[in-house]
């Protein structure tokens, strides 16, 4: 169609936008023509203007607006959708004005858009339209007879939230009372619209149909004719009366179209409902034009009688009524006989098709309005449709569904009442009602017990009282003869039906229970009958119209008038009231019982039958009269009972019913056979109500109870009486008695007695009485308990004193069993107890329960499902106390009880984690429950009572384990000078959790439950939280903490008990201040929690000075507690604070006398102040520190023995070694910090010190199990270490600084010194495999590690250890070598990370120098050998043997690429570290050998495969994202930094590294691997499977590539290797090097290219300039170059040499070998000897053994000749 901005040809004025065509259309026309529908006869309906030309139009619709009408007219459901919606915000949004602008335009968009095809439109149309009336209002009264048809229609809509959003239109726009003007106002429009719908439309009219599918314009043209068809009825009855009329013409118009009339026949089930619902309405409304049509409107209605769809049934029956009533004539114009009542007579004998609902009731009304001609002959008429009636029951649809089966049966009582009363007096007509229809069916109803639920017996009831009314109070003698007569034959038939039911010896049950039923509601008519009908009571014919048009489905208005019919039905349908039975009626029933009676209790005496002694039940549940009694006992009547009290024999002389109870029924119910006893136990409550008192009864029952009534026989009485209060009457005393509260008693001792012996009784033996024990504790009548309240009391203490004797006896399977039931019976009994009834007793008992449940399975050895249970009913008790018991606390002794037994638990250290796990949740599950309580102080009394005090809690501190200690003195950060520690250094085992931890966690669980509902704690809560604090610190500050103190942590994790959540719901400052109190008081593990408190919390240094400040001039003079909390405080005090206490110690020191330098409050308190303060960075005045250092020398002058130097440590006391400790880090703090030059002096003072004090610690080894002594030597060791590292860090610059023979001298004496103490102690220490270097006893290793870790080569080969040999070792090394290597590289396998980081560093300096005594034997290794190999040293790879061994174990089972985390210091660990370790040594001897030593060595590790187990090792060790911690976030700009670009710095005192060590590691190892042997790594990369090949492929890429292409650049560059006749250059950034061959005229130039995965690719060469060489010569040397770079383990420049000594060899005559084409050998550098006796031609060694080896051939590979 062409683009916007091409060339218009010349002329052509048409745009090709239809937008812009509208534009020019409207110009030049003025308007844009739309349409509504097509083919539409109707002008009107017009267009929809998009766009309109005249201004003034144009001015009046809003632009907004105009978009949205144009989008309405649109094909798009969802465009249109969008639109309505906008378009109804916009009404609500807009001015009235700019809406008033559209409504010109609206009734056409309207008429069309609310007959659209999708349902959401119409529905947003008429939301939308709603709120255009809201905004409009009045205005839209001149365009209402354009819309008011469709909006009928709309309101008509079969898709329902349409039709009711168009209504709320309606009801918005008319007020009902205004509804039926506005309707009349527009009549005739509406009138139109919807004629032309039902005569004129058809699909294709409606819609389009080229482009809607015929389904759709179908679906539309149906709906339509719905709507139209129901709109015209809502016209019809929304018209006021006097405006019909002028409509007539209109209507009669209609009736006149044949077309109208077919509605009713149209296969649309809506079409034909909305017709017969427009035809009631019609009848009604206009009903002389529809007598005028009666031979349309009779045919159209009455023939249509047996549709039976359930869209069409109700309207049509009502229409079928209406017509009956309207039009007189209507059988005239049918064939009633042939035609209707078949059709009828198959409806209703198909039980109503699933329709009896509606239908049924319908059936009355229209057998009365059928007149007599139709009917006759009456009798079979009238046979014939109930006959009909009742073979509907025996439908499948009508036995299944109660509503239908009750309106079938309703409906056949009402007709039957109805004939009846009309046919009274006709003999045969009544004979025909009793005999063929009434009593057949209830013969069918009995049969068929599904029908009983209609109701059919209570229909019946209801029949026959309205008969025997009618008989009572009829005037008309005669009337009542006839009903008397009617009842007379009923009773007759009746009786007989029923005896020959029962008179069966298998009755069946059915049978049973239907008789019994119906003579049931026979005696008591239920009342329930009103209840349950849907207004069927009434039909009445009235002569009003009813305004509303609102016909019932089961009541109709007509205008008929038939006065006899009115008489029947408007009898009301009421029983005679209960009590009465009205003598008609009375005589036959107590007959017919009788009768039946006697039947059965025949059956029962001979042939003892079930069902007619359940039958029996049930008649006595009715009819329990004396007489009933006598004709059951029969001829036994006067016989004599045996063995009974007078005054039973009394009664039961005066009673038949007693007699007939101890003659048969305790017989039959002491009956084992029985199962289910019940129906004889309701047998025994008949009985009884026939006893004249209560204390007749009390006496019969007590008697019973001593002897002949069995345990489930009373329990059955028990419930019976429970279940129904007319029955807890009749035994109320009994219940209550003496007798049977006794019998309880006793059963329950023995339940309990039994339950504790054996198991021999049977379940059920057990069952019946436990469940009788629990229905007497549960079961309360008018808030009373069933029995006596002393026999519960009695009962509640037997079964609590069975529980407390099965705490110990839980083993055996009947105990579990007794104590399951006495939960279930507490369970019900805490379950259901009022206010005041609970007994003292049961107290005791839950607190029974409540222990049970808190203590672990172990303890009481019950399995799950009773702990579970014994929960519940312990729960349901507490649950009772607290909702029950006014003022719990004071009134519950369980609650004082349970806080005794819970301290006692707690601070017993007797639990272990399980215990103290159920304890806690136990508690929680308590405290949850106390929460609910109404006394909101209850939980914090609680809490209060279960809280220690203050000794208690000190006591409980004082006994947790003191090992806590050790970290803290070790790290400095507390100072000690006396010896705290029991002195032997064994650790005790802890094996149940201390009593402090356990009271801490049960405080602090209990405190968070407490503050869900903010209860006060008053000063408990930071009591609590500081202790808890105190708890958590010791188990934080132990060294290796026991396995269950780990999962202490966790429990309380999982329970939210944290510092973090602890701090937070207490008052920071308040626990701030408690603590430094403590911590002043008492220091040590307090004076951690402040800092740990401090550092949690974020508290600022202005708080914590301001505690400080508080207490300052008490910290003077100095005590133990105030030297810890300052020491503590020291990192977060302010420096001017330091500084002010600081300047008071310094005068002070040097005027102490030499015993004060002892004590705490002298020297030594005041340094470890100093050094507190030095290792907080905040003494930075240098010359304090010189004078200090001065001070100390000045002492070593004056008080020498002050010092510990060269002495033995056996009787020194801890005073003197706390100053020692003190000084030592005074100067190893001193070198760190100090900045300024020291003097010779000082220097000779500190280094001598240094050594004298390490001479005293390496002499008391013997006494390293004292703490102090430890502490000694620890940093002793560790000075001798902070000096090495000050030495080994001196540049040339810094030298400068020291005095002149400082260096020499500490070389040559104090560092000499120094190793040739810590060697053999180091060894000796190594002797001891228990070197974990987390225990205490180890510590002096680090720092003693450490230390040896500088010691030089020289000093290592001067070793003075004793000789160490290994039998059939192969070595060329000289003796002492092989002596320091065997003592040493075991040592790797050491289980103690210091030792085997140490080892490393004295290996790693002596393995360059090993290679060179190899490369000496070299010749032994000459080419003799067909693939020559050499081990590296034979001692470290024996290790490595043992180290792979190690590494399957911990890593065999992951697979490559999966990535291990190693858990630091583990065992793993160090097997891994060893390992690691091992291989960087291995690489660094590889790294030092020649070219030929390497293809030797390389050839070693590839048949060992040592190599390839090493790269999967390292595949999952590495991280999968090497970079270092920091450098994520510092050099996100740069390239971060990664284990590969940073250097390994392996120490052994710097432990914060330690979760990187074992990943930067394996990264150091990755990148010397490939660095070294990479033609080794290659060729293991290529042959792995594709999985590994990728990871491996990807990582190197990603990580190691460029730094080692990177290397190898640079190391190209700065190469001070001078070839002769060969230039060697390198560009970094294109990763290439360049190498130019000259000889003589000859230039070779070739250029190296280096992969992007360097170095797993391949190396390419390609060829720059080439002069004077052939090209054959060319490739050969070409690929020779190619060859040596990927098969050797070496750098490029060594490739480069190896192949240039090839083009020499070349250029100076020696010839290729003719297998690999070169001159040198790729791999062993060996030249071609081994000549062919026949061709004369020589080859290398190792390709000859290469070519026999694969070709099988032992021939010359040139001449075939045999080589000899």
């Amino acid at each position: 169609m062409g683009g916007k901005n091409k060339q218009r040809t010349k002329g052509n004025l048409r745009p090709s936008n239809s937008g812009r065509a509208a534009e020019l259309l409207a110009k030049e026309q003025g308007t844009v023509p739309g349409f509504i529908g097509f083919g539409t006869s109707q002008s009107d309906l017009g267009y929809v203007p998009a766009i309109q030309g005249a201004e003034e139009i144009d001015s009046l619709v809003d632009s907004d607006f105009r978009m949205v009408l144009r989008k309405l007219s649109k094909k798009d459901v969802t465009t249109k959708l969008k639109a309505m919606q906008e378009f109804g915000t916009m009404c609500t949004e807009r001015d009235t004005e700019v809406v008033k602008g559209v409504l010109p335009y609206w009734p056409r968009i309207f008429c069309k858009v609310s007959l659209d095809h999708d349902r959401r439109v119409r529905e947003a149309t008429q939301q939308a339209f709603e709120k255009l009336i809201l905004k409009v209002k009045k205005h839209l009264a001149p365009y209402l007879k354009n819309l008011m048809g469709y909006w009928l229609m709309a309101q008509c809509d079969t898709y329902t939230p349409a039709a009711s959003a168009a209504k709320d239109a309606f009801e918005a726009a008319f007020p009902p009372s205004k509804q039926p003007e506005a309707i009349a106002f527009c009549k005739d429009e509406i009138a139109n619209v919807l004629h032309d719908h039902l005569l004129k439309e058809t699909p294709d009219t409606l819609s389009d149909p080229q482009t809607v599918p015929e389904e759709e314009r179908e679906a539309k043209y149906y709906r339509v004719i719905t709507s139209s068809l129901l709109a015209l009825k809502k016209l019809l009855c929304l018209l006021p009366e006097n405006e019909i009329d002028s409509l007539e013409e209109k209507f009669k118009f209609l009736l006149s179209q044949n077309k109208f009339w077919k509605y009713g026949k149209h296969n649309i089930p809506q079409i034909r409902s909305a017709y017969f619902e427009l035809v009631s309405a019609l009848c009604q409304r206009i009903p002389h034009l529809m007598k005028a049509e009666a031979s349309k409107v009779s045919p159209s209605v009455l023939l249509s009688i047996d549709d039976s769809d359930p869209v069409v049934c109700p309207a049509l029956w009502e229409a079928v009524l209406y017509t009956l009533t309207t039009i007189e004539d209507c059988w005239s114009h049918v064939n009633a006989k042939k035609s209707v009542f078949p059709k009828l007579s198959a409806v209703v004998r198909e039980g109503g098709r699933g329709l009896a609902t509606v239908i049924y009731p319908y059936l009355l009304p229209f057998i009365s309005k059928l007149p007599q001609s139709i009917t006759d002959p009456k009798l079979d008429f009238f046979k014939n449709f109930l006959t009909s009636l009742v073979s509907g029951l025996s439908t499948e649809r009508i036995k299944t569904s109660f509503s239908e089966c009750s309106a079938v049966v309703a409906a056949f009582f009402e007709c039957l009442r109805f004939i009846m009363q009309q046919n009274l007096g006709e003999e045969e007509m009544e004979k025909m009602l009793v005999n063929d229809q009434l009593i057949p069916f209830i013969d069918a109803v009995l049969k068929e017990p599904r029908l009983q639920n209609g109701q059919l017996f209570n229909h019946l009831a209801e029949t026959l009282a309205s008969w025997e009314t009618k008989a009572d109070m009829e005037g008309d003698n005669k009337v009542a003869a006839n009903v008397e007569k009617v009842l007379l034959s009923f009773w007759e038939r009746l009786s007989e039906i029923c005896v020959e039911k029962i008179n069966e010896p298998e009755a069946d049950d059915k049978f049973v229970v239907g008789v019994s039923s119906l003579l049931q509601v026979l005696q008591k008519p239920k009342s329930t009958l009103k209840a349950n009908k849907k207004k069927v009571g009434k039909v009445r014919f009235a002569d009003e119209v009813l305004e509303n048009n609102k016909v019932n489905e089961q009541g109709v208005s007509s205008e008929g008038d038939n006065s006899e019919g009115s008489e029947v039905v408007t009898e009301p349908l009421t029983c005679a009231p209960a009590d009465f039975v009205s003598p008609l009626r009375k005589k036959p029933l107590e007959d017919l019982v009788c009768k039946l009676a006697k039947i059965s209790i025949n059956y029962v005496n001979e042939q003892t039958s079930e069902q007619h002694l359940k039958f029996l039940s049930a008649l006595l549940s009715t009819f329990s009269s004396s007489q009933v009694f006598k004709v059951l006992l029969g001829d036994e009547m006067q016989g004599i009972i045996k063995d009974k009290s007078p005054e039973i024999l009394k009664l039961a002389q005066k009673n038949p019913a007693v007699q007939f109870l101890y003659r048969k029924l305790i017989g039959w119910l002491n009956e084992d056979r029985r199962k289910d006893a019940g129906f004889l136990v309701d047998m025994l409550y008949s009985a009884l109500c026939c006893v004249d008192s209560n204390m007749e009864r009390k006496e019969v029952l007590d008697d019973l109870t001593q002897g002949e009534l069995k345990w489930n026989s009373l329990l059955e009485v028990t419930e019976k009486a429970c279940s129904s209060s007319d029955k807890h009457a009749l035994v109320n005393l009994w219940l209550k008695g003496d007798l049977l509260g006794e019998k309880l008693v006793n059963m329950t001792d023995h339940l309990c007695n039994m339950g504790l012996e054996s198991t021999i009784s049977s379940e059920s033996y057990f069952s019946e009485r436990w469940s009788l024990l629990s229905l007497v504790l549960s079961q309360h009548i008018e808030n009373d308990y069933l029995i006596g309240e002393v026999y519960i009391e009695k009962i509640i203490v037997k079964l609590h004193e069975t529980l407390s004797k099965t705490k110990p006896l839980l083993e055996t399977e009947s105990n579990v069993s007794a104590v399951s039931y006495i939960c279930d019976v507490f369970y019900s009994y805490f379950s259901s107890a009022k206010g005041g009834l609970l007994m003292p007793s049961s107290e005791d008992l839950l607190l029974t329960l409540f222990q049970l449940c808190a203590q672990s399975k172990e303890k009481t050895h019950l399995p799950d499902f009773l702990i579970y249970k014994l929960k519940n009913t312990w729960l349901s008790g507490v649950n009772f106390l607290v909702h029950e018991v006014d003022n719990t606390y004071k009134q519950s002794t369980f609650l004082h009880m349970s806080t005794v037994w819970l301290r006692n638990q707690v601070q017993s250290s007797s639990l272990d984690i399980k215990s103290l796990q159920v304890l806690l949740s136990t508690v929680d599950d308590f405290l949850n429950k106390l929460l609910e309580s109404k006394d909101t102080d209850l939980l914090g009394v609680y809490i209060g009572s279960v809280m220690p005090n203050d000794s208690e809690w000190e006591q409980m501190r004082q006994s947790l384990p003191i090992q806590w200690l050790h970290r803290p003195l070790l790290e400095g950060r507390l100072s000690l000078n006396h010896e705290c520690f029991t002195t032997d250094f064994t650790e005790p085992e802890i094996k149940t959790i201390p009593s402090h931890l356990c009271t801490s966690a049960l405080l602090s669980k209990m405190i968070l439950v407490a503050m869900k509902k903010e209860v006060v704690l008053e000063n408990m809560l930071e009591k609590i939280i500081a202790e808890l604090l105190y708890s958590l610190q010791w188990c934080e500050e132990l060294d290796s903490p026991p396995g269950f103190l780990t999962e202490f942590g966790e429990m309380l994790q999982k329970m939210s008990i944290t510092y973090d959540g602890l701090c937070a719901l207490g008052n920071t400052s308040s626990l701030l201040q408690l603590i430094f109190n403590r911590s002043k008081e008492s220091g040590t593990l307090w004076s951690l929690v402040i800092v740990k408190l401090i550092s949690s919390q974020h508290i600022t240094s202005e708080e914590v000075k301001n505690q400080y400040m508080k207490a300052e001039h008490s910290f003077f003079p100095l005590t133990k507690g105030g030297l810890h909390t300052i020491q503590s405080l020291c990192p977060f005090l302010l420096n001017e604070e330091k500084k002010k206490f600081i300047a008071e110690y310094v005068p002070a020191l040097l005027a102490w006398p030499k015993d004060d330098l002892y004590y705490i409050d002298g020297g030594f308190g005041y340094f470890a102040v100093f050094n507190s303060s030095l290792k907080a960075k905040s003494i930075d005045d240098e010359e304090l520190l010189h004078g200090i250092l001065e001070v100390i020398i000045s002492w070593k002058k004056k008080y020498e023995d002050v010092f510990l130097f060269s002495c033995n440590l056996v009787d020194v006391n801890p005073e003197t070694l706390g100053i020692n400790i003190e000084i030592i880090r005074f100067l190893s703090l001193f070198l760190k910090y100090q900045s300024s030059p020291l003097e010779e002096s000082e220097w000779d003072f500190i280094l001598c010190s240094m050594l004298a004090w390490l001479e005293t610690a390496v002499g008391s080894q013997a006494l390293y199990s004292v703490p102090l002594v430890q502490l000694f030597a620890c940093v002793s060791f560790g000075l001798a270490c902070d000096l090495s590292v000050f030495f080994d860090s001196i540049t040339l610059d810094t030298a400068g600084k020291l005095p002149v023979n400082l260096i020499s001298e500490w070389k040559e004496f104090f560092s000499q010194g120094i190793h040739s103490l810590l060697l053999p102690l180091f060894m000796t220490l190594t002797g001891n495999k228990d070197l974990s270097e987390t225990s205490f006893q180890n510590a002096m290793l680090k720092p003693m590690c450490e230390t040896l870790s500088y010691i030089s080569k020289e000093q290592l080969l001067s070793h003075e250890l004793p000789a160490k040999f290994v039998a059939g070792q192969k070595t060329n090394l000289p003796q002492h070598l092989q002596t320091l290597l065997n003592t040493l590289v075991p040592l790797l396998l050491f289980k103690a990370r210091p030792v085997q980081i140490a080892v490393y560093h004295m290996l790693y300096k002596l393995m360059p120098e090993l290679p060179q005594y190899d490369q000496d034997n070299l010749k032994s290794y000459g080419d003799e050998e067909e693939e020559p190999a050499l081990s590296p040293p034979a001692v470290l790879m024996s290790l490595l043997t043992t180290q792979e061994d190690l590494l399957e174990n911990v890593l065999g089972c992951v697979s490559v690429g999966q990535i291990v985390t190693i858990r630091p210091l583990s065992e793993d660990f160090c097997s891994v570290l060893g390992y690691l370790l091992t291989w960087k040594l291995i690489l660094t001897f590889f790294k030092a050998a020649s070219s030929q030593l390497r293809a030797l060595y390389s050839m070693y590790l590839r048949k060992t495969k040592s190599l390839n187990k090493l790269l999967y090792h390292l595949f999952r060790l590495m991280p999968e994202n090497p970079t270092c911690g920091e450098s994520v976030l510092e050099f996100s700009n740069k390239d971060p930094k990664t284990f590969f670009t940073e250097e390994l710095r392996l120490h052994i005192r710097e432990t914060s590294t330690l979760p990187y060590q074992i990943p930067h590691l394996a990264c150091s190892v990755y990148h010397m691997t490939l660095k070294d042997l990479p033609a080794m790594v290659r060729l293991w990369w290529n042959s792995s499977e594709k999985r590994i090949f990728n990871i491996v492929d990807r990582f190197t890429s990603k990580y190691v590539s460029s730094v080692l292409s990177l290397q190898e650049i640079s190391s190209v560059q700065t190469s001070t290797q001078l070839f002769d006749g060969m230039t060697v250059k390198a560009r970094a950034t294109t990763r290439e090097v360049m190498a130019t061959y000259t000889i003589e005229d000859i230039v070779i130039e070739l250029i190296i290219q280096l992969p992007s995965n360097y170095p797993l690719g391949s190396i390419t060469v390609e060829s720059g300039k080439r002069v004077g060489v052939a090209v054959q010569q060319w490739r050969n040397w070409m690929l020779q170059l190619s060859t040596y770079l990927t098969h050797q383990n070496g750098s490029i420049m060594e490739g480069l040499a190896l192949w240039k000594n090839n083009v020499d060899k070349r250029f100076e005559g020696v010839e290729d070998c003719m297998i690999c084409f070169s001159v040198i050998h790729g791999f062993n550098y060996s030249l071609p000897k081994k000549a062919c006796r026949t061709c004369k031609k020589k080859f290398h060694s190792a390709c000859l053994y290469k070519w026999f080896t694969s070709s099988n051939k032992s021939t010359c590979p040139l001449c075939r000749e045999t080589f000899f």
